[in-house]
Parts: structure tokens; sequence; C-alpha cells
């Protein structure tokens, strides 16, 4: 393991600034970077834990909060207030999801506070409404950034996502040059012609049982066929989603897990290599 140095640091965006986790090896030879792009759940623990994995590997990271530069958003979307959203949505039959009478109903049964908080998770998370495009936005000026950077080799940036960021991660390849994407069980482009724009090569991982993403995912292997792109997919068997995250042991799958990590590496050295 080599030593690191880490800081947040501030990156003057499009909205306001972004706040991101910067981690790197001590020296100060240029390196290939990463940027992390977190779960739904913001800029956690677990995420620069991920980031600092990568600098241990000779990598420069730095893994943004997606949402520190739109201050409403912000307020809102905190990992408590995530966990809260996600803890009630458990509860609720999988028939009864999209029931806003229901989820109503449900709600009125929580104390009034936790009601308020929740009646705004779901109205932002639950239907559509973020501001992906925007993010997306600030996502690239994370790129010019660490392009700014001494300690970065230029041409050699890649992204790499979980959740919510993995579908930010396959956004972010379609509207900036980027030198590699990964994306862990994230939602397709949309609209998925989006794809035709990636310069990079791709590597999809993804849980078997993780059906929500993976129902989509054939109109995500027919878009890289169509277009002709440089693209990886592994699923692994009986594997839900957040299988990677080793902090919530209701989803971690310990060997999934390593040999994604394990073939994340080697398609980033790849990569690096051409550049």
């Amino acid at each position: 393991m080599s030593s690191i140095n880490s800081s947040m640091v501030e990156i003057k965006g499009k909205y306001g600034n972004i706040e991101a986790y910067l981690v790197r090896p001590a020296d100060m030879n240029p390196r290939p970077a990463i940027i992390v792009i977190h779960e739904i759940f913001g800029l956690v623990e677990h995420i620069k834990d991920i980031a600092n994995r990568f600098a241990n590997m000779g990598f420069v990271a730095i893994a943004p909060n997606v949402y520190s530069s739109f201050t409403e958003l912000s307020r809102i979307l905190t990992p408590e207030n995530v966990y809260l959203a996600f803890d009630f949505m458990q509860k609720i039959p999988i028939d009864k999801a999209r029931d806003l009478n229901f989820l109503m109903q449900e709600a009125n049964k929580l104390s009034e506070d936790k009601r308020n908080i929740l009646l705004k998770l779901l109205n932002t998370i639950f239907t559509g409404n973020l501001p992906y495009n925007k993010f997306t936005e600030e996502l690239t000026n994370v790129v010019e950034y660490l392009k700014a950077q001494d300690f970065v080799i230029e041409n050699k940036i890649g992204s790499i996502g979980f959740c919510f960021g993995g579908g930010m991660s396959l956004l972010l390849a379609c509207y900036t040059k980027i030198n590699a994407c990964v994306t862990f069980y994230g939602q397709n482009p949309n609209p998925i012609e989006l794809v035709e724009k990636i310069a990079c090569p791709v590597l999809g991982i993804y849980g078997g049982e993780d059906m929500r993403i993976n129902q989509n995912l054939d109109k995500l292997v027919a878009a890289m066929v169509r277009y002709k792109k440089d693209f990886e997919m592994k699923i692994y068997p009986g594997a839900p989603h957040a299988f990677f995250n080793d902090t919530n042991p209701k989803t971690y799958r310990e060997a999934a897990a390593k040999d994604a990590w394990e073939r994340t590496l080697r398609f980033y050295n790849y990569c690096f290599s051409q550049n």
C-alpha cells in the first residue's frame, strides 16, 4: 500500500461550488485519474473508501458530491434522509410502489417531521425529477479540473459510478471526452441514442438479481452494437443491486465484489495503456 494524500477541495461549477474528496499518491508524479461518482446516498465514507482504494493502486481519485452545487437539493438529499426514504420503500409491496394513494396512506403513519422529509424525497427521487443534465454539466467541470492539475495525465481520465452514479458515469461519457467509463448497475442513458456520442471504452457491471436495472440492458447492448462501441459487460449470477457496497450486509456479495474490482482495474489499465 502506497502513501496517499487526501483532502476536500472545491471546484467552481456552473451552478455553484462542487465539493469533492481528492486523494492521490503522495508523490507529485502525473497519474491517470478516476472520477468516483456516488450512489443516491451522496458522498458517504464508503465512496471515499473506494477513492482511497484507487489511490493505493496508483491512481488519482476524486469523488465529487454531485448535489453540493445545488443548495436546495443538498439540503434534501442528505444520506440520513435518503436512507429514510429507502427504508420506507423497502416495506412497500412491489405492486404498490407506484400507487401514490397507497404511499400517502403509509406516509401518514409516520411522524410529521419524517413524513415531510419523505414526501419531498419521493417527489425528487422516485418521480424522475432529478436534474440529470445539470449534474452532468457539473461533472464535466470536474473533468476540466483534473485536466488542469499537474499530477494528472490529461488524456488518462476515467469515470466510475454506482447505482445513481453508474447512470451518471454513462451520461458523462456521452457528453464529455473521457478515456474510460465504468458503470456499476447504473440506469441507461435517456434517450438511449446518446450512446452514439460515447468516445471511450465502457465496462458495465451488473447483478443477476437486479431486475429493475437489468430489464433494460437489452436496449443498452443493442445501442452499443448499433453504434459500434467498445463495450464489455459482466453479470454476476445471484448478486443483487448494490452488491459492491461492503457497508450494506443485506446486498454485499464478497466474491462478486472482489472479481468486479479486479475486472475494473484491468479495464482501466488497458484503457490508459492505449493513450
